[in-house]
This record gives structure tokens, C-alpha cells and sequence, in this order.
């Protein structure tokens, strides 16, 4: 009998819940910190957490059955592709079904997370709490730290300027009713933003710009969800024949994007984040949205773009990404400059054996499955169950896979954490089987050894020092 490691984890959104849920299956002992008063994350609409936002009209982008956790299915009669108030309302269920709530700390996120020489961490709340864990799981999002163009555009602006990030509707934060909107940027809060502002008796003029093209991909090809289209290809299915099948498809169902108004993109599909939206191309070719390319230089009111026109414009909305941060973490422990933190099956840091890290990845598909098998993985590791490769071997997988994904796609920081997800589950189901195998022939002594409880949370003794709790449990592995 091994006592089992006392974990810390840090958010309570999609990734953060379905990590508990895994955990308590286990009896691994763990808090959850969460900021905000509720869970669901970026989900949560106003959500009170001061970090998540999301717009009024936001509807998932892919098919409810590929975002759903497996432990846990999406109601039938939900909608293909639904808003975000039965998503929200499908994470509470979620969390009430499995009793996860008992331990979220709600109203209380992690201030800081500090290594300690015995290997724990000390982790103070910003309720000003200070507990010690063996073990942290990072679950904290990446999409609440705006990404702004750096440098900016030359030039004073004089109208109003907003980041995605804090666009709620087409009245809030600021009155885009009647007004000329630059929407800057080609992801999909870009193409749902554009299409909501087109809409006839809301902004007076929309105009689309960016610095390159992309593929628009629709909800809906041949009558069918276009995600659940690609179930049908194996995993492991090369590249280029995923690439010729799914350009055959959009040549097919779509047409080329300069018919539309776009600029011809300058790399292959499936070479960059796919930019879905079934209304886009429908805007562009009644004219309701214009397209621009990138802004060259602000002049008071007006805007001169790369092609040398100018419009007269009143407000513009950056959809220019995230920034990857824990702001838990002193930089010089851990740090994503770039977006760009190399991790084993973006799981693993190969340099530590009790900090990891769940839903830090870019995926052509949902983060939701995803994060509920990373859970499930780390729960096997904890309880010994599974054995992580050597430190060279995990390092050596990292720079070939980084390798293969610079070489694929186009150099940007959003795509410095890109998976498919077809085949990023099926890889980690394979090592999470090697590992197993490898666990089996050891000892099974557990990784993270439990230190934590053994030292008081929070309270020292009058000569400095950590005091030892007189009881704990003990847990089978």
C-alpha cells in the first residue's frame, strides 16, 4: 500500500473538470482552484472569473458528438451545433452527475505555485490560503490573454479599438449600431463577428482585413456536418492524402476563395487552423462584408490599407489570438514565450515528473475529449499504473514532432500547439498502452511520492518549520 499524491489543479473549465473527475475515479486527493463563482470556463457567459469572455452569439463550431466527453454524452436532442448556453448548461450537469463540486474552490484562484526543495509546491490561493501539493495539473485555458499586433500600425487612430476578446454584442462594450467596423483577422471569432455586424440594421459598413488568406470551411458540406466527415478516415491516414481528400471536397463544395472577394491563400488546406463559418462566403459575395487586406497605417478617422485605399471608419476589433500564460509561475520556471512550450504529447514536461499540463493545445476538432483522456492518463500515472519513457526519449518525440509541424504548416504562434485530433488521441492511446506495459514490469513504486500532507498547509511551527498532520489515509494502487 502506497499513499497516493495530493494534487493541485489548477481551473475549473472544460479541461479542469473532466481532470477531476478522472482523479476522484482514482481516489487521488486533489483541490481544484477556480476564479470565478461557477464552472465552465470560456463557456460561462459574464463569466465573474475577470478572465473568460465570450460574445453573445457564440455557437460551437464543431458537431456536439466530437465535443463531447465520452464518460458523459451531449443530449440527442441538442442541437448539431449549439450556443453556448446548453454547452454551459451540459458542464453543470456534468459536475453535479460525477459530485465534483465538493472540491472546487470557487472565488479563489492560484495566486502562485513555488517548487520547494523536497519536490512539493507550495501553492498560495489569492484568498491568501497556502497549501503544499506533490503534484499540479495546469489546466487554466489559453484563450483569456489578447494577443495584440506587435508592433501596432503606424499612426493615431481616433475612433474606438476593442480586442475579440471583449466583444459581446453588437452594443457592448462599446456601439457598433450604425458605425464602419474594421474586423482585423481571419480566425473563426473574426468570421462570426463580421457576419453578426453585417446583419441588416446593425453597422452601417463592415470590412473584413487581414495579412493573409484562408480556407473557409463550412458547418455543413453535402448536407452533412463536414466534422463528422473526417470520422471516417482512420487514424494515422497520411497527411497528403487527408490534404488531397479534404481540398477535393472544398474545391468541390466551396469553390476558390477568390470568388468570393478573399485573397487566394498562400498555403494548402490543412496547412494552417481551419477558419469555419457557414454564413462568411454568403456576406462576401451579397457585398454585406468587404474584404481588406491588412491595415497599413491609421490616419484620425480614417484607415489606409495595404493596397493603398483608405475608408473612413469608426471602430476596429482586433481578432489577433491569445497569448499563452501562467501567471502562477515565475517566468524562469515555466514560461510559453511564443506561444512555444515543449511538451511530451503537450501533456508531459520531460523535465519534471509532477507538473502537467491539459488542454494547451490548438486542435482540428474539440478540446473537450481530448482533455478528458489526458485526465484519464495522468490518473494512471499518479497511481503508478503508467510509466513515462526516459527524459531523452520524451525530448527526442517532442523535436520530431515540432519538426513535422513546422515543416506542415504555416509560421505562426497559434500553430506552435496544433494537433489533429483524430490522430492525437490515437497516439496517446498508444503510449498511454506502452506505458502501462513498461509500468508492469517495474516495481510500480508511485512517481510522485506523497510529501504534501505531511506538511502543514499554510502554518508553521515557532521554529520555521513544516509540521507533520498525525493521521492520513492510505489508498490501494
Amino acid at each position: 500500500m502506497q499513499e497516493l499524491p495530493k494534487v493541485c489543479v489548477i481551473g475549473a473549465g472544460s479541461s479542469g473538470i473532466t481532470v477531476c473527475k478522472s482523479l476522484q475515479d482514482k481516489g487521488i486527493p486533489y483541490d481544484c482552484y477556480e476564479r470565478g463563482s461557477d464552472v465552465g470556463g470560456n463557456w460561462r457567459f459574464k463569466n465573474d472569473n475577470g478572465l473568460s469572455n465570450i460574445y453573445k452569439s457564440l455557437h460551437i463550431n464543431t458537431h456536439r458528438d466530437r465535443m463531447e466527453y465520452r464518460d458523459y454524452p451531449m443530449p440527442d436532442w441538442y442541437a448539431d451545433y449549439p450556443n453556448h448556453e446548453p454547452i454551459q448548461k451540459y458542464f453543470l450537469d456534468y459536475v453535479e452527475h460525477f459530485g465534483l463540486r465538493k472540491h472546487i474552490k470557487f472565488k479563489n484562484g492560484v495566486a502562485k505555485v513555488e517548487p520547494q526543495d523536497d519536490g512539493t509546491y507550495l501553492v498560495t490561493s489569492e484568498k491568501g490560503e497556502k497549501i503544499f501539493y506533490d503534484a499540479v495539473i495546469v489546466a487554466n485555458g489559453h484563450h483569456w490573454s489578447p494577443r495584440w499586433p506587435e508592433p501596432d500600425f503606424p499612426g493615431k487612430f481616433n475612433g474606438k479599438i476593442i480586442h475579440s476578446h471583449d466583444y459581446v454584442d453588437p452594443e457592448h462594450p462599446i456601439q457598433l449600431v450604425g458605425k464602419r467596423v474594421v474586423v482585423l483577422g481571419m480566425g473563426n471569432s473574426a468570421m462570426d463577428i463580421s457576419v453578426e455586424l453585417s446583419r441588416p440594421g446593425v453597422a452601417k459598413k463592415v470590412f473584413l482585413s487581414s495579412r493573409r488568406g484562408a480556407w473557409v470551411i463550412p458547418n455543413y458540406l453535402f448536407g452533412k456536418p463536414l466534422d463528422k466527415q473526417t470520422e471516417l478516415l482512420p487514424p494515422g491516414t497520411p497527411f497528403w492524402l487527408k490534404q488531397f481528400l479534404f481540398g477535393t471536397m472544398l474545391k468541390i463544395g466551396v469553390g476558390k476563395m477568390e470568388d468570393f472577394g478573399l485573397p487566394k491563400p498562400d498555403h494548402k488546406p490543412g496547412e494552417a487552423h481551419p477558419t469555419i463559418s457557414q454564413d462568411i462566403l454568403v456576406r462576401l459575395g451579397r457585398g454585406d462584408i468587404k474584404y481588406k487586406p491588412v491595415i497599413q497605417e491609421y490616419n484620425g478617422n480614417k484607415v489606409k490599407f495595404a493596397d493603398g485605399s483608405e475608408e473612413e471608419i469608426d471602430a476596429i476589433i482586433y481578432c489577433t489570438g491569445y497569448n499563452v500564460k501562467f501567471p502562477f509561475f515565475k517566468p524562469e520556471f515555466i514560461s510559453a514565450p511564443e506561444n512555444h512550450l515543449p511538451l511530451f504529447h503537450r501533456t508531459f514536461k520531460p523535465d519534471l515528473n509532477n507538473i502537467f499540463f491539459v488542454g494547451l493545445y490548438q486542435p482540428l476538432g474539440a478540446i473537450m475529449p481530448l482533455a478528458e483522456f489526458q485526465g484519464k492518463w495522468l490518473a494512471e500515472y499518479l497511481t503508478g499504473n503508467y510509466s513515462l519513457p526516459t527524459v531523452q526519449e520524451m525530448e527526442k518525440q517532442i523535436q520530431d514532432y515540432e519538426k513535422k509541424m513546422k515543416k506542415r504548416y504555416v509560421t505562426s504562434a497559434r500553430h506552435t500547439m496544433q494537433v489533429d485530433y483524430e490522430d492525437f488521441l490515437y497516439y496517446m492511446q498508444k503510449e498511454l498502452k506502452a506505458g502501462k506495459k513498461r509500468a508492469s514490469k517495474s516495481l510500480r513504486t508511485l512517481p510522485v511520492p506523497s510529501k504534501a500532507k505531511y506538511k502543514q498547509s499554510g502554518k508553521q511551527n515557532s521554529n520555521g518549520k513544516s509540521e507533520p498532520r498525525k493521521k492520513s489515509a492510505l489508498a490501494k494502487v
